[in-house]
């Protein structure tokens, strides 16, 4: 082989392997950033059951679904420096104490919630141009709660607390004929003296763009509830396809 011709070869591999590690290098960057999400969950939750869930002496929980948060997917805590700051969103406080309480805690002044949601959570949103502030964040959640109004679509479709069971393949397939996607929905499993699993949470997914679409979901994904909001040991996961507890007040079992 010519000099010339063994010089350019080497350069070309020499080029060609850099330019296949910055490529992959940058994919991996993509793709496993700390601060890449993909979808939005819209989780609502049900007062009675994270009253049950709760140490904490829980009375008279509101008897309607609540908000929970707005999560991005598999990311939290984005920016520790970005902390919550409540006069951003004082002209929300009326919807926010009705529609997103610190169910654990009655104090209409309480933000410790709020403060949790944002800096683990909202902090992350903000990537997307219509959540990057504390007021459009608090804000379009609001907003996307209030539009689903998931409380009225379940007494239409005939689910509502009971002391009777539901079979979850129905809540399920009445929330799906009705959203015309498929939610997550997450339930406490049975303690001890108790038959069945009792709801918990119902999660909706949009995307980037806040449009709704389907919820991808592994059995094997469950929420535990933070340590330092004083809940008990339970554990939501996944509810299974069998008879559901929708429970109209709070009760414990000894």
């Amino acid at each position: 082989m010519k000099p010339a011709t063994e010089h350019y070869l080497i350069l070309g591999c020499f080029c060609l392997a850099f330019y296949s590690g910055c490529t992959s290098y940058k994919f991996l960057e993509r793709e496993h950033h700390p601060h890449t999400w993909k979808k939005l969950f819209l989780v609502h939750h049900w007062p009675v059951t994270v009253c049950k869930m709760s140490e904490n002496d829980c009375k008279d929980p509101p008897k309607y679904w609540t908000i929970h948060g707005l999560w991005p997917d598999k990311v939290d805590e984005c920016n520790r420096t970005w902390h919550f700051n409540v006069t951003e969103i004082k002209d929300l406080l009326p919807d926010m104490r009705q529609y997103w309480p610190d169910v654990l805690h009655s104090s209409p002044n309480r933000t410790q919630f709020w403060k949790h949601e944002w800096e683990k959570h909202g902090t992350c949103a903000t990537t997307v141009e219509s959540l990057n502030s504390q007021k459009k964040y608090f804000g379009r959640t609001l907003a996307l709660y209030q539009k689903l109004d998931l409380n009225s679509c379940l007494l239409k479709v005939g689910i509502k607390p009971s002391s009777t069971y539901y079979q979850m393949t129905a809540i399920k397939e009445a929330l799906t004929s009705v959203y015309g996607v498929t939610p997550k929905i997450q339930c406490l499993p049975p303690e001890e003296g108790e038959e069945v699993q009792t709801i918990g949470q119902i999660e909706f997914c949009f995307t980037k763009e806040l449009e709704l679409r389907n919820c991808t979901q592994s059995e094997a994904e469950s929420y535990v509830m933070p340590n330092n909001w004083h809940f008990g040991p339970e554990e939501l996961s996944v509810c299974n396809d069998t008879l559901t507890y929708y429970p109209e007040q709070v009760q414990f079992y000894n």
